[in-house]
C-alpha cells in the first residue's frame, strides 16, 4: 500500500545527499587551532628528547603479566590461562546472543509508515556517527602524540612495542564507537516495532520489545569488552600487556568522552528545540509538522543510546584495567597475582551468565503475569529484573570465589571477605536505582510535588521543586555510597596481617583494592544495567515514530491492518501505553546514571593509586606526608578540581543553550501549521540536525581541549597538586552529577505525569512543566552523564602525564617544567574562553 508523504524513504538518502554535506559543520572553525596545539606537543617532545637516560620507575610500562598457567585451579585440575578459555566461549556466546536478538527484532511485524520513519531516524544517526568518527580521529591525534612521546622518550620503548600500544588505543576507540553504532541500529529496529505492537491494545509488547533491544545491546557490549581484555591477557606477551591495557583504556575512554559529551549536547539542542514549539505554537508532542522532531529522535539515539553504550563499554574496561594495574603493582607474590587476576576475570564471566539467566527467568515471569494485559505498571518487571540479577550475582559471587580461591596467600578466609566487598557494589547496583526512583519515578512523592507546586507557582516553583529533589537525592545517594564503601573498608582491614610492616604485607593498601572491587561490583550485572538504560531511548522514539507516521490518518488503515496483520487497532490505548512506557523509560534512564558515575569515582581511587605508588617509591612513609592538606600543593589541587567541574557544567550547558537558540530560531521561521501541511519537509529536518551537530562538535572540541591541556598542565606543575586535583574532580563530580541527573529526572517525569495521569496537555500547568523539563534536559543528559568519562579520561591520561612531567623536571629542572605547565594552562584558558565567549548568544549574528 503506497502512501504519498513528504518524508523521503531512508533508502533514498544517497551519500551525496547526506544531512551534513557541505554543512556548517564542515566549515567549523576549530581546525585553525590545530597548529597552536601542536606547538605544545613540540615543546614537550623537545624537552623529553633532551633526556640523556630514560627513566624507569614503577609505572604501567614496567608491568609484566605472570604466566597464568603457573597456578592450578579447581583442585589442581587446570591452569589459569586454560581456565580463561571458558571466558572466551562465554564472550562469544554473549556476542551471538546480542546479534541473534537484533535479528529477531528486525523480523518483528511493522507497518511501512512506521518503518519508513525509523529508517529515516537511523539514516540521520548514521550520518551523525560518521561525522563523529572523523572527529574522533582528530582527537586521537592529540592523545596519540602524547602516548608516543611518553613511551618513546620517557621509557625508551622500541617502535614495535610502541606501535602495539598505539594499535590498542585505536582498538579501544573503535570498541566504544562500534558498540555505539550497534546500539543505534538495534534501537531503531525496536522503536518502530514497539510503536506498531502498541496498536494491538496489549501492553506487554510495549515492554518486551524495548527490553529485548536493551539486553541485546548489554550482552554484546559487555561480551565484546570481556573478549578484548581476555585477548590482551591471554595472547599479548606479558611484557607488552601492561602498556597495552593502558593504551586500550585510554582509547575507549577518549571515545566514550567524545561520544557522551557531543551526544549529550546534540540531543538536548534537538529536544529543547522541539519541546519549546509545544508552548510557542500550542501543538502536540512530536507533531509531524515540527522540523525539530526528526532531530529530536536522532538525538534520543545520539545522547541516550550512543553515549551510554560507549560510556558503558569504557566503564567496564577502565574499571578492569584499574584492578589489573593495582594487582600487579601492589601484590608482590606472583602466585597471589595470578589467583586474583584469574578470579577477577572469571567473576566477569559469571556476571554475564548471571545477567542472561536472570533475563530469561524474569521474562518467563512477565509473560505469565502480563501477556494479555491491556495495561500495567511498566516499572514493575524492570525493577524485578534488577533485583533478581543482583541476588543471582551475589550468590554466584560467593560460589565462584569459594571454588576458585579457597586459599589465597595461605589465608582460607579471603574468598568470602573479597566476595563480601564485591557484594557491597553489586547490592549498590540494585539499591541505588531504588533510591533514584524515590526522586524521579512518576510514582514518587518528589515528582508529584513538582507537579503540585507548578499548579500554583508555574514554571518558577516547578524549577525550585526540581532543584530540591536533586539536592536531596545527592544527600541520600552519597550516604548510601558512603555506607557501602565503609563496609568495604572494614572488610579490607581483614585482608592479610595488618600488624606487619607495610612491605611485608601480602598487599599494599588493601583499602584501595577494596574500593576498586566495590566499583567492580557496581558493574556486577552489566548487561542488565545497560539493558534498562537502553530501554529509555526506544520508548521515547516509539512515541515519536507513532506520531510521525500519521498512521491514524492514513486511508483505509483499519482495513489494511485487519487484512495484512490480522488485528483491529486500538489507537487511543496504544498512545496511552506508549506515553506511560516512556515514563518508565525516563525513570530507568535516570537509575543507570548514578551507577556509572559511582564507578567513575570509586574506580578513580584505584587508578590514582598507581600514580601515588610511583611518586612515593612504593608508599615510603616519609613521602606519604605530601598526600595531606598540610602539603599546600595537594590542598590547592583540591580547590582546582572544583573549579574545573563547574566550568565543565557551564561549558556543556552553554553549547546546548546556544545550539537550542539557533534551532528554535530556525524552526520558528520554517514551521508550517496550515491544514495543507501534514509533515515537515525533509530539507528543514536535515537543517535542524545540521545545527545540532555543528554546536555539538564545537562544544565538544572546546571541552576536550580544556580537559587535555589542563591535565597536562597540572600534571607538569606538581604531582601532588595533580593528585589533589584528581581526587577533587571525582568528589565534586560525583555530587554535581547526581544532583543534576535526578533534578532533571524529576522535571522530566513531572511533565510525563501531567500528560498521562492528569491528561492536561496544552494547559498552563503543562507549559510550566515543559519549561522545567527544558531546564532539566541538559542537567540530566548532557552535563551530569558526561562527568563520568571525563573523570576517568583525566585520571587515565594522568598515568601518562605525571611521569612525563617528572622526567621533564628531572632532566631540565623545575623551572622548565613550570614554564611548560604555565604555557599549557594558557592554551587551555584560550579554549575556556571559547567555550563561553566564542559560543555565547549574540543578537544580530547571521542566522543558521
Amino acid at each position: 500500500m503506497r502512501m504519498n508523504r513528504q518524508f523521503s524513504p531512508a533508502g533514498d538518502l544517497s551519500t551525496d545527499q547526506t544531512i551534513l554535506n557541505n554543512s556548517a559543520v564542515s566549515r567549523s572553525r576549530f581546525p585553525k587551532w590545530i597548529p597552536l596545539t601542536m606547538v605544545a606537543f613540540a615543546l614537550i617532545a623537545s624537552s623529553a628528547v633532551a633526556a640523556d637516560q630514560p627513566h624507569h620507575g614503577s609505572s604501567e610500562v614496567t608491568l609484566i603479566l605472570p604466566d597464568l598457567n603457573g597456578v592450578k585451579f579447581l583442585g589442581g585440575l587446570i591452569g589459569g590461562r586454560d581456565l580463561l578459555w571458558s571466558g572466551l566461549l562465554v564472550s562469544a556466546a554473549g556476542i551471538v546472543f546480542g546479534l541473534v536478538a537484533s535479528v529477531q527484532l528486525k523480523k518483528l511485524p511493522v507497518h511501512s509508515s512506521m518503518l519508513e520513519v525509523s529508517e529515516l531516524i537511523y539514516a540521520t544517526c548514521k550520518t551523525y556517527l560518521l561525522t563523529q568518527g572523523k572527529f574522533l580521529f582528530l582527537l586521537w591525534l592529540f592523545i596519540g602524540s602524547i602516548i608516543f612521546v611518553h613511551f618513546r622518550f620517557v621509557h625508551d620503548l622500541g617502535l614495535r612495542k610502541l606501535g602495539t600500544i598505539l594499535i590498542f588505543s585505536i582498538i579501544g576507540i573503535l570498541g566504544s564507537y562500534g558498540v555505539a553504532w550497534f546500539g543505534i541500529r538495534v534501537n531503531t529496529f525496536a522503536n518502530s516495532r514497539t510503536a506498531f505492537a502498541s496498536l494491538t491494545g496489549k501492553a506487554f509488547p510495549c515492554y518486551a520489545i524495548p527490553l529485548k533491544a536493551g539486553i541485546s545491546i548489554g550482552m554484546l557490549l559487555i561480551s565484546v569488552e570481556l573478549l578484548l581484555m581476555l585477548v590482551i591477557l591471554m595472547f599479548v606477551p606479558g611484557n607488552y600487556a601492561g602498556p597495552c591495557f593502558i593504551g586500550f583504556a585510554i582509547g575507549e575512554s577518549l571515545g566514550a568522552a567524545a561520544l557522551r559529551v557531543a551526544g549529550g549536547i546534540f540531543t538536548k539542542i534537538a529536544d529543547i528545540g522541539a519541546d519549546l514549539m509545544k508552548i510557542v505554537f500550542k501543538i502536540k508532542e512530536d507533531d509531524a509538522r515540527n522540523p525539530g522532531v526528526i532531530a529530536d529522535c536522532t538525538g534520543d539515539n545520539a545522547g541516550d543510546s550512543v553515549g551510554p553504550s560507549a560510556d558503558g563499554f569504557e566503564t567496564y574496561g577502565v574499571t578492569g584495567v584499574a584492578l589489573i594495574t593495582f594487582i600487579l603493582l601492589a601484590v608482590k607474590d606472583s602466585t597471589v597475582q595470578i589467583q586474583l587476576l584469574v578470579w577477577i576475570f572469571m567473576m566477569r564471566v559469571m556476571m554475564v551468565v548471571a545477567s542472561a539467566a536472570s533475563y530469561f527467568i524474569n521474562e518467563a515471569l512477565a509473560v505469565r503475569k502480563y501477556k494479555d494485559a491491556s495495561s500495567f505498571n511498566f516499572e514493575s518487571p524492570l525493577s524485578r529484573l534488577v533485583w533478581l540479577t543482583s541476588i543471582v550475582s551475589v550468590v554466584f559471587t560467593y560460589v565462584v570465589s569459594a571454588t576458585l580461591i579457597p586459599s589465597l596467600g595461605g589465608d582460607s578466609s579471603l574468598w568470602w571477605k573479597l566476595s563480601t566487598i564485591i557484594t557491597c557494589g553489586t547490592l549498590a547496583g540494585a539499591i541505588i536505582p531504588e533510591i533514584v526512583k524515590v526522586f524521579t519515578s512518576t510514582e514518587s512523592g518528589h515528582v508529584r510535588e513538582v507537579v503540585t507546586s507548578s499548579e500554583q507557582g508555574g514554571a518558577s516553583l516547578n524549577i525550585l521543586s526540581g532543584l530540591v529533589a536533586g539536592n536531596f537525592s545527592a544527600y541520600w545517594l552519597g550516604m548510601i555510597i558512603l555506607l557501602l564503601m565503609t563496609i568495604a573498608y572494614q572488610m579490607s582491614l581483614l585482608i592479610g596481617d595488618q600488624s606487619l610492616p607495610i612491605h611485608d604485607q601480602m598487599m599494599l593498601a588493601p583499602a584501595v583494592f577494596a574500593f576498586g572491587l566495590v566499583a567492580f561490583g557496581f558493574l556486577g550485572m552489566g548487561p542488565v544495567t545497560i539493558a534498562v538504560d537502553s530501554y529509555g531511548p526506544v520508548t521515547d522514539n516509539a512515541q515519536s515514530v507513532y506520531e510521525l507516521s500519521t498512521i491514524e490518518s492514513l486511508p483505509d488503515i483499519r482495513q489494511d491492518l485487519e487484512t495484512n496483520f490480522q488485528f483491529t487497532p486500538n489507537f487511543e490505548l496504544a498512545k496511552e501505553n506508549l506515553e506511560k512506557n516512556d515514563g518508565a523509560g525516563n525513570t530507568f534512564k535516570a537509575t543507570a546514571k548514578p551507577v556509572l558515575i559511582g564507578t567513575a569515582v570509586v574506580g578513580a581511587t584505584t587508578m590514582i593509586f598507581s600514580i601515588v605508588l610511583d611518586l612515593t617509591d612504593g608508599l615510603k612513609p616519609e613521602r606519604l606526608f605530601n598526600l595531606s592538606i598540610l602539603h599546600p600543593p595537594f590542598l590547592l589541587g583540591l580547590i582546582a578540581g572544583g573549579a574545573i567541574v563547574f566550568w565543565f557544567t557551564g561549558a556543556s550547558i552553554q553549547a546546548v543553550t546556544t545550539g537550542a537558540y539557533r534551532a528554535v530560531e530556525f524552526i520558528k521561521r520554517k514551521i508550517k501549521l496550515d491544514d495543507s501541511v501534514k509533515k515537515a519537509s525533509i530539507e528543514d529536518s536535515k537543517k535542524v540536525v545540521e545545527i545540532c551537530t555543528r554546536y555539538a562538535q564545537e562544544g565538544m572540541f572546546n571541552i576536550f581541549m580544556v580537559v587535555f591541556f589542563t591535565t597536562l598542565s597540572f600534571a607538569f606543575m606538581e604531582p601532588y597538586f595533580f593528585i589533589g586535583y584528581l581526587v577533587s574532580i571525582a568528589i565534586f563530580g560525583l555530587y554535581q552529577a547526581i544532583f543534576m541527573a535526578n533534578a532533571g529526572g524529576a522535571w522530566d517525569n513531572a511533565k510525563k505525569l501531567v500528560e498521562t495521569e492528569m491528561k492536561s496537555k496544552g494547559t498552563p500547568l503543562h507549559e510550566a512543566c515543559v519549561v522545567g523539563d527544558t531546564v532539566g534536559d541538559p542537567f540530566k543528559d548532557t552535563s551530569s552523564v558526561a562527568l563520568n568519562p571525563i573523570i576517568k579520561f583525566t585520571t587515565l591520561f594522568g598515568l601518562l602525564a605525571v611521569p612525563l612531567g617528572e622526567e621533564l623536571k628531572r632532566q631540565q629542572g623545575s623551572f622548565m617544567a613550570v614554564t611548560v605547565a604555565v604555557a599549557l594552562l594558557a592554551i587551555s584558558m584560550v579554549f575556556v574562553y571559547r567555550s563561553f565567549y566564542g559560543m555565547r548568544i549574540r543578537i544580530g549574528d547571521q542566522r543558521d
